[in-house]
């Protein structure tokens, strides 16, 4: 019994406007977490914003 090898390809073409598509939505998911953790008046969810620009050497005043 001959061995054989079958190649499944787990990519799938995507589009460029798919693409963007993508990228809008992850950069407004991202600006929208962002403002809402440097602007929130919830002090825990504030105070972990700054703790972790603070750690990761981002000035953020």
């Amino acid at each position: 019994m001959p061995i054989t090898s079958a190649k499944h390809s787990l990519a799938t073409p995507v589009s460029l406007s798919q693409r963007m598509l993508v990228a809008v939505g992850a950069s407004l998911l991202g600006l929208c977490l962002v403002y809402f953790a440097g602007f929130s008046h919830i002090e825990a969810v504030h105070n972990a914003a700054h703790d972790t620009r603070h750690s990761a050497a981002f000035p953020c005043h």
